[in-house]
């Protein structure tokens, strides 16, 4: 089931079009990555579908229903343009956002001290945003967005300016919110995340949806149906590379002639290389 249903969306701006006819689905409780170079119109269809912006044409459905003003309480979004008051107490205004989100004070106030724990950052509570690095600031930022536990969580460029580190551990969180039902749209150009965490993708380019499914289905689409053979041979290690077609004979060989096989593997091409063929053919249309 879809929990978000894009249907012939169209968005301009003037003479610019910033998203032209684009119709996706976003399955429910999967992690889906939107994808594109600077420009694409990503950030545009992620504000229409957070009801910032209005799309010149199409309909955006939530839960199966035209996206209404009360729907936007059930999504967490974590914007690239990041923004605290930077004057007003860490706790303050991670409690004035879980408010803002609809939640008690109670029930804010528990489940952010649970998360400052998990984080390891609760002496940060009584901190300035300002006395704050970027990478701390964006914990905070992390935790006020999902902490009402919406339904859909939209985070763009999560793990822009953390440490390798503190990266796996956002990685980490993300993954557990997927686990406990949470249906989350990964804007990222981190293509490495893209691979380890999504579902499925949809790649916008120039304003239109390129390509769009399951990751490893556009993984094996894109490649070119060969494999490595990997084998030892006179004590030295060796690398064969065969299509598929050719890969049984050539085993039968190896085998016969009391070679070790160390390993047999698909040869798949890695979501960076993919991206960058699509975006860089778009670019000669």
């Amino acid at each position: 089931m879809a929990i978000i249903e894009v249907k012939h969306v169209s968005k301009n701006f003037g003479e610019k079009v910033a998203l032209d006819d684009v119709t996706l689905d976003i399955p429910e409780g999967k992690i889906f990555g939107l994808l594109g170079p600077n420009g694409a119109g990503k950030s545009t269809l992620i504000r229409i579908i957070n009801r910032i912006t209005i799309a010149t044409k199409g309909e955006v459905y939530f839960q199966g229903h035209p996206i209404t003003a009360a729907d936007v309480a059930h999504i967490g979004y974590l914007p690239e343009e990041r923004g605290l008051y930077r004057k007003m107490k860490v706790g303050d205004q991670a409690m004035y956002l879980a408010q803002l989100r609809g939640m008690s004070y109670r029930d804010a106030a528990r489940e952010l001290k649970a998360w400052f724990v998990r984080f390891g950052i609760q002496d940060w509570w009584n901190k300035k945003v300002e006395e704050l690095s970027k990478g701390m600031a964006q914990k905070v930022q992390f935790i006020t967005t999902v902490v009402h536990k919406p339904s859909l969580m939209i985070l763009d460029e999560p793990f822009s300016g953390f440490d390798p580190v503190n990266a796996d551990l956002i990685r980490k969180e993300i993954l557990r919110l997927k686990d406990e039902g949470a249906t989350i749209i990964l804007s990222t150009h981190n293509m490495e995340s893209v691979e380890e965490l999504c579902d499925e993708i949809a790649l916008l380019d120039k304003a239109k949806l390129v390509i769009t499914g399951g990751t490893d289905d556009i993984r094996h689409r894109f490649g070119e149906d060969n494999v490595e053979i990997e084998y030892t041979e006179d004590f030295t290690r060796k690398t064969e590379v065969v299509s598929r077609e050719k890969a049984g004979a050539r085993l039968t060989e190896l085998i016969e002639s009391g070679i070790r096989i160390n390993s047999y593997r698909e040869l798949v091409p890695r979501m960076n290389d993919i991206f960058i063929k699509l975006v860089t053919e778009g670019e000669g249309k």
